[in-house]
């Protein structure tokens, strides 16, 4: 190489790297005469990929973020194995990938699982697994002899592929970020709800109910945001999928009642409680759900259910399905895009939620 190129491949080298340590301000160096670009002419700090699982969620958390989702290459062998390719340099960068572990399960998660790994053999700098939806977080302990602990498992795997730290929304059970040996931020939101209360709801009869004694926390944190009465419906569930609901503790007559989940699956749970709530004199009853899964019949039960409507977020995307009348969206874009550049910008993600 010329002396030349030589000098000036080593002062632009140094010149990324002051970049990079400031932020992005412009820097005079001495003596040469010219000004260093700002970093966004030489590339993003950070990088989003995104999976298959919600592309539409990822492209508008890039929108919030005001940058470009990267380039990669998804695609399947002749035999169903997952190829992936990272079609821009990452090597010491920032790099955020976006994958809900949502239907099919199994499949994001892989995806997910060798887009880390792919990163990792890149010389990413720093990569966070970005999960809206954290799929098998229902199967975050033993419910009987020989049965397994799923999430405790799908968190060692998203650890080993190479993932130096985790962002999800609205986990099935706190304690599992305790399941990661890695820093874990999970993303709370009340906040979307409440504004999207506010908006559609009057709050003089609002009455919120938690739809089983587990989500009594969540349900009471809106509640208190709201600056409204708090109902919990008692329920026993006989055997899996499906529940039988026992009694309302509060007195719902004449409210207008909003019961608050983080899951909605088959919406067995939610369409029986409505129908309580109702059995004991409420004026009306609808539902706010972080994560819509709604599998099987799930949209014909809603539909037909005394629901007034069904409020879930865009973490897990129905491709190629038109969601009934009854069922609405809400982004979450905003909360998690958000988040994501406060961690790149090594900002308190908790003071979101304050």
């Amino acid at each position: 190489m010329p002396k030349e190129q030589l000098t000036l491949s080593i002062f632009t080298n140094y010149e990324r790297q002051i970049a990079a340590l400031t932020h992005g301000f412009a820097l005079q160096l001495l003596g040469l005469g010219f000004n260093c670009a700002f970093i966004s002419n030489w590339g993003q700090v950070m990088k989003l990929i995104s999976g298959n699982s919600n592309a539409q969620l990822a492209a508008r958390i890039a929108d919030y973020l005001d940058m470009s989702l990267c380039k990669t290459t998804l695609k399947r062998f002749a035999d169903n194995e997952i190829f992936v390719t990272i079609d821009e340099n990452v090597r010491g960068e920032d790099v955020f990938v976006i994958q809900s572990t949502s239907f099919p399960a199994n499949d994001h998660l892989m995806e997910l699982l060798i887009c880390i790994d792919a990163l990792k053999r890149a010389s990413a700098r720093r990569i966070t697994a970005v999960l809206p939806y954290f799929g098998y977080a229902r199967q975050d302990r033993k419910t009987g002899g020989r049965t397994p602990i799923s999430a405790k498992l799908v968190a060692n795997m998203i650890t080993t592929a190479g993932a130096n730290r985790v962002l999800t929304m609205e986990l099935h059970a706190g304690q599992i970020q305790g399941f990661f040996d890695i820093p874990t931020d999970n993303l709370f939101v009340t906040p979307v709800v409440e504004d999207d209360i506010r908006a559609n709801y009057k709050l003089e009869n609002l009455m919120i109910v938690s739809p089983d004694v587990g989500g009594v926390v969540r349900a009471r944190s809106l509640a208190n945001r709201l600056g409204v009465l708090l109902a919990i419906v008692d329920k026993r569930r006989e055997k899996p999928g499906e529940s039988e609901v026992m009694n309302i503790i509060g007195d719902v007559t004449g409210k207008d009642c909003i019961m608050f989940d983080d899951i909605v699956d088959s919406a067995g749970t939610l369409c029986n409680a409505a129908e309580a709530i109702m059995a004991q004199g409420a004026k009306s009853v609808s539902a706010f759900v972080a994560h819509g899964v709604l599998s099987g019949a799930a949209f014909e039960r809603v539909q037909n259910s005394q629901l007034k409507e069904l409020v879930v977020t865009d973490s897990i995307a129905h491709m190629g399905q038109t969601l009934p009348p009854k069922i609405r969206q809400v982004a979450v874009a905003p909360l998690i895009g958000e988040a994501i550049r406060r961690i790149a910008n090594e900002e308190s993600v908790s003071k979101l939620f304050d």
